[in-house]
């Protein structure tokens, strides 16, 4: 059905005008297998694979009626790529195969049969040579998810004009470093629902104390603060951008290396899904972050850079596990790389974190997201490392452990001073003031 227009095979054609309602009859093969009666009767709906067949017919004239092409190119082609997607590459591999074999039952002429089964291959990147109606498919052609490319292209336009703060590095000392490695890596881990007494993550960053209750847990504070340490990894920004995926490889494979099950340094071969958030589906993972690499350089390194690299891992999704650690270390590389601060979000910002990842993902806004992260940049660099008891406490009383929103704001060192803050106090100056 199209609109108010019900469009049937049978033996002869005929338009049957009804109030509201529009029948329309073509000349054509009864029901096949696959076409499934409705109520008992001699009334049958189409199977998909007919719908499908019979969408791809040119428009055509049966003594006076004229019956134009039901759907467009353009909609054909995105119903297609939403049943690859919805049902997967294999289902959608039986479909076309089911295609086949529903065409030779109802006589389907050869061309239109290799048409379809050409445009099917496209959807499946093994006919990138198809030419596509759409961008969306010839992205899928190509092997790249178009609109996550023109999500980034956004973000990059943005970028490139918007006037973001610079703000040099906080930890220049060996010591300082090391406290904001751990913090980081607890705070990093924390987002990802990895929770551990501040005392007890500690001892495992900085003293190698394995939880032997929780040993896999226990390396992904070491694994994060490994790389956020070490000073091979920690300036290490985007150069080349043709290794870019490659880095990323390398990455995941140190961070989650006590995690095998989860198949460290491999791309995801299972797509991944975050609340109503699907990410980029596993064969199109390679060609988007070949496509996504690219515009990388096309934007000023440090913070512009820094949060493009941060946003095109967590969207592309690329791993099965370990992707929003990865994408704030890549983050916090391109920063390191730069001279510039690191950002850290607080336990109690993680709300806010994801909320502006997902209106960029989702309504394609960038302002939260680089609002959220400026602020939290400004309010990373507020801190001396030098003494981590010392800053662990004033981040304490900043509350930036708590998690309820709802019982307290998160409040700048300089408005906290030496004198207990109760919780909620804040100043008008806070970040989400």
């Amino acid at each position: 059905m199209v609109g108010n227009t019900i469009y049937l095979a049978a033996g002869y054609p005929r338009v049957v005008e009804l109030p509201g309602l529009k029948v329309v009859l073509s000349a054509g093969p009864g029901p096949v297998d696959g076409d499934t009666p409705i109520q008992g009767r001699e009334v049958y709906f189409p199977s998909r694979e007919r719908i499908l067949l019979d969408a791809m017919a040119p428009p055509r004239r049966d003594e006076d009626f004229h019956y134009p092409r039901k759907i467009s190119a353009e909609e054909l082609e995105g119903r297609l790529i939403s049943i690859c997607d919805a049902r997967g590459e294999q289902a959608f591999l039986e479909l076309r195969d089911r295609v086949k074999a529903v065409g030779a039952l109802l006589g389907t002429p050869k061309t239109r049969l290799e048409e379809l089964d050409r445009l099917m291959g496209a959807i499946l990147g093994t006919r990138p040579d198809r030419k596509m109606a759409t961008s969306r498919g010839a992205g899928r052609a190509k092997g790249y998810d178009a609109p996550r490319m023109d999500l980034f292209h956004k973000l990059v336009q943005v970028l490139k004009v918007e006037e973001l703060p610079r703000i040099g590095e906080v930890a220049e000392t060996s010591r300082a470093t090391t406290n904001f490695a751990f913090l980081e890596s607890y705070f990093s881990n924390f987002i990802e629902g990895t929770e551990f007494e501040i005392d007890e993550a500690r001892a495992i960053a900085l003293e190698g104390k394995i939880n032997e209750l929780r040993p896999k847990d226990s390396h992904d504070i070491q694994g994060v603060f490994d790389q956020a340490h070490d000073p091979g990894w920690r300036a290490r920004g985007i150069k080349d951008i043709k290794a870019f995926e490659e880095i990323l490889r390398e990455r995941h494979a140190l961070m989650m290396a006590a995690r095998p099950e989860v198949l460290p340094g491999e791309f995801k071969v299972v797509r991944n899904v975050a609340g109503n958030t699907t990410f980029v589906e596993p064969r199109l993972v390679v060609g988007t972050l070949r496509e996504a690499g690219l515009l990388l350089h096309d934007v000023e390194a440090g913070l512009p850079r820094a949060l493009l690299a941060m946003f095109i891992v967590s969207e592309v999704h690329p791993f099965n596990d370990g992707n929003g650690r990865l994408a704030r270390l890549v983050m916090n590389s391109e920063l390191s790389a730069a001279g510039e601060a690191r950002i850290i979000i607080p336990t109690l910002f993680r709300e806010q974190y994801l909320d502006c990842l997902r209106e960029l993902t989702r309504a394609a806004r960038t302002e939260p997201y680089l609002d959220a992260m400026t602020i939290m940049q400004r309010w990373t660099a507020a801190f001396a490392y030098e003494d981590l008891d010392a800053t662990i406490d004033l981040m304490k009383r900043c509350n930036g452990f708590e998690k309820s929103l709802a019982k307290y704001q998160l409040l700048w060192p300089e408005d906290v001073g030496d004198e207990d803050v109760a919780p909620g106090q804040a100043d008008a100056s806070h970040p989400l003031g």
